[in-house]
This record gives structure tokens, C-alpha cells and sequence, in this order.
């Protein structure tokens, strides 16, 4: 049986992000997927390059796994919070890369 690959996308800044963040850390931890990549799209952008303690213990252990998650470039450029961002997650645009992943079998998992 092939494994299933998972795209978590956070858009979430609240209760949802955190069992999406659980969620991917115990993917990776456990092997429940063949593969997991993480991407901020959305308010928890702003929550992340804030520091919010809520969310940076998970982003550091995303990071532990391996798995650096990717932040859009375009909301931190337009909201003006892209240098503090990219001290906690990778900073690209995303909109292309999201797309690459769906057509490489990754399956969409939004919180």
C-alpha cells in the first residue's frame, strides 16, 4: 500500500493551528505519512513573527523534525512583518509551491 503524503496548510491563529501543528509533529514523530510539509498561510503568519508562545514551541519542533515550515512572502511583505518572520520559519511565495505539492500526490490538510 503506497503512503499517503499530507500538505498542512495553518491559516488559523487560534485553537485550530495548534491541532494542526499536533498534528504534523506527531505525522513526522510517528510515521503515520510517508512525508509532511508545513505551510503558514494566513493570520498565524502575524502570530508566528509576533512570537507567539502558543505557537513557536511547535514551530521548534517542526524545526527538530527536520521540517522548517514555509511562510508566504506576500502577506509578511504587505503587513510588514517579513524580517521577523524569517527568524522563525522559511519566507517564500507560496502560492506556486502549494501548487507543486498538490501535483505531487500531497494531500491538503487546512486548519
Amino acid at each position: 500500500m503506497a503512503m499517503v503524503k499530507a500538505l498542512v496548510i495553518i491559516s488559523s491563529d487560534d485553537d485550530k493551528a495548534l491541532v494542526g501543528f499536533m498534528w504534523a509533529t506527531n505525522a513526522l514523530k510517528h510515521g503515520w505519512v510517508e512525508d509532511v510539509e508545513v505551510i503558514l498561510f494566513g493570520p498565524i503568519e502575524r502570530a508566528v513573527a509576533e512570537g507567539d508562545g502558543r505557537f513557536l514551541p511547535w514551530v521548534e519542533k517542526l524545526k527538530e523534525s527536520g521540517k522548517l515550515p514555509i511562510a508566504c512572502r506576500r502577506l509578511a511583505e504587505m503587513e510588514g512583518f517579513e524580517v521577523s518572520l524569517k527568524k522563525y520559519t522559511r519566507v517564500e511565495y507560496v502560492g506556486k509551491i502549494i501548487a507543486d505539492y498538490l501535483e505531487k500526490g500531497y494531500v491538503p490538510m487546512t486548519f
